[in-house]
């Protein structure tokens, strides 16, 4: 009978779920970039945003050819290794290091604000914000030590609801506040804002497009990935452009630049709270300045709500990126091994997510927005700019590889985008550095104790500073052989079902139809998805080997990993692969009582053959009513 080998790491985020999970990254840092923006920017925020607006395209296009070419985790730190060698691979991946933990202390420092807004004025003040933004790190980190389960589902809903909201917001302030010659009004060129504050703005202003990297770093979860990938990113730079060029125009129009007593200028939207303003939660200012009458007060709340709650699942976003990255930088040997080790329970870096996370509680105590706004431009310049170059000369080095996308232009060998996004990103690295001395401290100071680090650590394993040597990682439990036209008994999660098994070797018995048990194991959002997990793996294998016991040799067996939610989609697959005759399944007991899980329910609604649902003798609930409708297909 014919064979097909089945894979054990199964690619199956669409452009949906990577279009929402990126968007709810680069969409969540309106809510707090809009303010430091115009408190250097002033009346030209919304050129700023424009110009940055530009950059970020040219940076996602180098990011879609990129990750086209090298489907993995890793964004500017892969193309860094495939350019150059492994020392640039570190420089990048120690700057995305940065860009991560200042997300999660930018993210986490604004929730308060938000939520003070509304129902306690302290939080938008120190020490409050403060103590509350480092007890949500601390929540987060703990949450991601035992194994967040992140929703693909929720993620699509929460980003579309975001961008329903803004676009909204946008449609009523353009009805209701926009003013063309406010806007006018606003620009004093070379004196409000300054030159040199206007250049500054710049860089500052990048901190809009956090969350580019996301989509690299799912890159080894996405389905045909060489397509999705780029038309994920494309439906972020769209969306990103039509929010992020019209919000700060209705944004300067309620809160127009003012000259105070003393000749300063100034926008509400850049001044902090102490002074009445709304640096702390831009967005909020814009609403109640948009004199919505009866619906005022809930318009503030929904907002406020929404804003506080994206920025929470940015600063999750975060620490899932620190989790992801310094397991990989630990399986290239850039990091001490320690870093990246997993928990023995949850199966999580949890060494390298507390590390960071106290790292970034650290920086949210001075309570410096503008601060974290000018570090994470730091690190996001400096990636970026590596990733520039690299895909510059990975033009050269590698002309004739597959490239499922390619950026547009060209100068001869030279990909325009690249070019002008790297002149962009590499001016905007100089200008915050040079500008800020204590910028360019911690910056600096940052890059040295990374590099001292990767040296010593080298050293010590015997290793020069630019060879890829990777730790050799066992494979999961995959590569066996499975018969078409067999019947597929799926265990949800790593628990035994005898009578799922027994049921099948009924059924296979009359027509001597092979019997594959898929066993799913969770991998927490937290972990990659390719990371060791021995004794989730060896259970799989205990559970494939206990039903070769009960059903007879028959039975063959692998396990997948899933992400929270993925199982049912991934048995169907696995059906739909393997032809499979039926689907036998049981039933979880919650509560006393036997119900559907969720993972059933998705098989059923999109079952490719046959679907049994077994149940053990006893069985309270609905089950003849479901077995009914099981058996459909």
């Amino acid at each position: 009978m014919a064979e097909r080998r089945l894979q054990g790491l199964q690619r199956v985020l669409g452009v949906n779920a990577l279009f929402s999970t990126a968007y709810g990254n680069v969409g969540s840092s309106i809510y707090y970039a809009l303010g430091l923006v115009a408190s250097f920017a002033l009346g030209l925020t919304p050129v700023v945003f424009l110009i940055t607006g530009v950059i970020f395209f040219f940076t996602a296009a180098t990011y879609a050819e990129g990750t086209s070419m090298f489907p993995e985790a890793g964004g500017s730190s892969s193309f860094a290794r495939r350019a150059f060698n492994e020392l640039w691979s570190f420089v990048a991946a120690w700057g995305q290091m940065l860009n991560y933990t200042i997300t999660i202390a930018i993210s986490a420092f604004f929730v308060p604000h938000y939520i003070g807004g509304l129902f306690w004025e302290p939080l938008r003040h120190g020490p409050a914000d403060v103590i509350f933004a480092i007890g949500v790190i601390a929540v987060l980190a703990l949450v991601n030590v035992r194994g967040v389960q992140e929703s693909a589902r929720v993620n699509v809903v929460l980003a579309i609801v975001d961008f329903l909201t803004q676009l909204l917001l946008v449609a009523v302030g353009l009805l209701l506040v926009f003013s063309p010659q406010t806007l006018i009004d606003n620009i004093h060129l070379g004196v409000a804002p300054p030159w040199q504050d206007f250049l500054l703005a710049i860089p500052v202003g990048m901190i809009a497009y956090t969350g580019i990297e996301t989509i690299s770093n799912m890159a080894e979860e996405a389905r045909d990935e060489r397509r999705t990938i780029p038309a994920a990113i494309k439906r972020v730079v769209i969306a990103v452009f039509v929010i992020y060029a019209a919000l700060p125009i209705v944004a300067l129009s309620a809160l127009p630049v003012e000259r105070t007593a003393d000749g300063a200028y100034r926008t509400l939207l850049g001044v902090g709270q102490e002074d009445g303003g709304y640096a702390g939660d831009p967005v909020l200012g814009v609403v109640r300045h948009l004199e919505l009458g009866p619906l005022q007060h809930a318009a503030e709340a929904y907002v406020a709500l929404l804003a506080a709650t994206i920025l929470l699942i940015a600063a999750n976003a975060g620490i899932l990126g620190v989790s992801r990255l310094v397991y990989s930088m630990g399986i290239h040997r850039q990091v001490p091994d320690g870093l990246r080790r997993l928990h023995p329970r949850h199966g999580t870096p949890w060494v390298g997510i507390l590390v960071f996370a106290a790292v970034a509680c650290l920086a949210v105590i001075p309570g410096e927005a503008a601060f974290l706004g000018n570090v994470y431009a730091f690190g996001a310049m400096l990636s970026f700019t590596i990733a520039h170059v690299a895909v510059i000369r990975l033009r050269r080095t590698m002309p004739d590889a597959p490239r499922p996308y390619r950026g547009p232009g060209r100068i001869g060998s030279l990909p325009l985008f690249a070019v002008l996004g790297g002149l962009g990103t590499g001016l905007a690295f100089v200008t915050v550095t040079v500008m800020h001395v204590e910028v360019a401290a911690a910056g600096v100071g940052w890059l040295l104790l990374g590099v001292g680090v990767y040296v010593a650590y080298r050293r010590r394993q015997g290793l020069d500073l630019t060879s890829t040597k990777r730790v050799a990682v066992p494979h999961p439990v995959v590569d066996h052989e499975v018969e078409y036209d067999s019947i597929l008994v799926a265990f949800d999660g790593l628990r035994y079902d005898e009578t799922a098994i027994g049921t099948a070797a009924r059924l296979a018995s009359r027509r001597r139809r092979g019997i594959h048990v898929l066993v799913t194991i969770p991998v927490p959002s937290s972990s990659p998805i390719d990371a060791a997990l021995p004794d989730q793996e060896a259970r799989a294998r205990e559970l494939i080997e206990r039903a070769r016991l009960q059903a007879g040799r028959r039975v063959t067996g692998h396990a997948v990993r899933v992400r929270a939610g993925q199982a049912g989609r991934v048995i169907v697959k696995e059906a739909t692969a393997m032809r499979a005759r039926a689907i036998v399944m049981g039933l979880s007991g919650r509560g006393g009582a036997t119900l559907y899980s969720r993972t059933v329910e998705t098989v059923l609604a999109n079952r490719p053959c046959r679907v049994i649902i077994a149940a053990a003798p006893g069985s309270a609930g609905r089950v003849d009513q479901l077995q009914a409708a099981a058996l459909l297909g």
